[in-house]
C-alpha cells in the first residue's frame, strides 16, 4: 500500500477520492458506522476475462488508502456526525445518539450519507462529495438474530483445500456474480429472516475472517444469490500481519461477541462450517452468552479428519439444538420442528 498523507494529495495526479460504507448495525440509541476512504480505482466486479479479473483483484488489494482525513455523516433529517479515517484509511464512528430507529425503514435499515469534511480538496471527489451508507437497527418483531460464516457455508470456496489453492483461484478467477451458493442456502436464509409469522424481519449478519477488501466482491455474491441484507463483518488485511497473544480470540468470536453484547435481548442461531474453527467459537460463544444461543448449525465438509473431530466435539453437546448439515432441507426442516420458521 502506498503512503500517503492526506494534506500532501494535491502534489500527483491520483484517482477520484471515495467512501465506502461497510453496512454495519446498531440500535435506537447507539451510532456504529465503519467503512474506508480509497482512491477509486474502477473496479468492474462483473468485468470478464482472465486478465480483467486478475486485474480487478490487484486492485482490491493494492488500495490507496486516505489517511487521516475527516468525514461526515449526514442523516435525513438534516443532523450530522463527524469522524476521521485512520492511517489505514478506515473508519468507525461509535456514539450514542437518541431516536435513530424513527429513521428507520420498515426493515430497520436507517440510510444516510457520508462525505469528505474538508470541501476544499486539491482532489476531485467522486459523486459530488456524497457517497450512500447504511445501518441496521433490528425491529421489535424480530424474535431472533441470525450470525452465519461465509467461506464453504455459503459460498463454494475450498477453505479445506491443500494450500487454501481453491479459495485463490475461485477468488482470483470467478467474478462474483458467477459463485455459486451452496445449494438452497439463500431460501433457508429468506426462510430465518421471515420468521415463522413471516414478517419479524429477523436480522441476519454475515460474518467471515476475509479481509474487508473484499467486501464489495461479497456483497455483490450475496445480492446476486438473493441473501437477505444484512451487515458484512469482515477484518483487516493488517490484522493478518499481526502476531496474535496466545490467549487472544479470533477476530470473528470477537464480532460475534460484539453482537451478542450489543443486543442483550435477542437470541441467535449460529451457522458455520465443519471445515475450520466455527465448532470451537460457537461452542465458546454459548458458554460465554449462556441462554442466548438458540441453535448451531454446521455444514458438512469434504474432509474425514475435521468431520471426525467436528462429531467428537459435540458428541456431549445437549443442551443446545445442534445440527450437522448435509443438505439444507434437513436445516429447514429442523428449524421447522423448533419453531424458528
Amino acid at each position: 500500500m502506498k503512503d500517503r498523507n492526506f494534506n500532501d494529495m494535491g502534489i500527483f495526479k491520483k484517482d477520484k477520492l471515495q467512501i465506502i460504507n461497510f453496512q454495519s448495525y446498531g440500535s435506537a440509541t447507539r451510532l456504529y458506522v465503519r467503512g474506508r476512504a480509497i482512491e477509486d480505482e474502477n473496479i468492474d466486479l462483473d468485468q470478464k476475462g482472465i486478465f480483467n479479473l486478475m486485474k480487478n483483484t490487484w486492485k482490491r488489494f493494492e488500495t490507496d488508502e486516505i489517511k487521516n482525513a475527516p468525514i461526515k455523516i449526514t442523516f435525513s433529517n438534516g443532523e450530522t456526525v463527524e469522524g476521521v479515517t485512520d492511517n489505514d484509511g478506515y473508519y468507525l464512528i461509535d456514539e450514542n445518539i437518541a431516536g435513530l430507529q424513527n429513521l428507520a425503514n420498515e426493515e430497520g435499515w436507517v440510510k444516510f450519507e457520508l462525505s469528505f469534511g474538508n470541501t476544499k480538496l486539491k482532489r476531485e471527489i467522486l459523486l459530488q462529495n456524497r457517497f450512500p451508507g447504511e445501518m441496521l437497527i433490528p425491529g421489535d418483531n424480530a424474535k431472533f438474530g441470525v450470525i452465519s460464516d461465509i467461506d464453504d457455508t455459503i459460498l463454494h470456496t475450498g477453505v479445506v483445500s491443500s494450500l487454501k489453492w481453491k479459495v485463490i483461484i475461485n477468488t482470483m478467477f470467478k467474478r462474483a456474480t458467477k459463485r455459486s451458493q451452496l445449494e438452497g442456502a439463500s431460501d433457508f436464509y429468506t426462510k430465518l429472516h421471515m420468521g415463522k409469522s413471516g414478517d419479524e424481519a429477523n436480522p441476519i449478519f454475515y460474518v467471515s475472517h476475509s479481509p474487508w477488501n473484499l467486501y464489495r466482491y461479497l456483497e455483490l455474491f450475496l445480492k446476486t444469490n438473493n441473501f437477505p441484507k444484512g451487515p458484512v463483518l469482515l477484518r483487516s488485511m493488517a490484522s493478518f500481519k499481526m502476531r496474535k497473544k496466545s490467549d487472544e480470540k479470533p477476530q470473528k468470536q470477537k464480532e460475534i461477541s460484539n453482537l451478542l453484547t450489543a443486543y442483550p435481548e435477542l437470541p441467535f442461531i449460529l451457522i458455520g462450517d465443519s471445515g475450520e474453527k466455527d465448532g470451537d467459537i460457537y461452542q465458546e460463544i454459548s458458554t460465554l452468552f449462556p441462554g442466548r444461543i438458540k441453535a448451531i448449525y454446521l455444514r458438512s465438509v469434504n474432509h474425514s479428519k475435521r468431520m471426525a473431530r467436528i462429531e467428537n466435539l459435540f458428541a456431549d453437546f445437549k443442551d443446545i439444538p445442534f445440527l450437522m448439515v448435509n443438505k439444507t432441507e434437513e436445516a429447514i426442516e429442523h428449524a421447522k420442528k423448533n419453531g424458528f420458521i
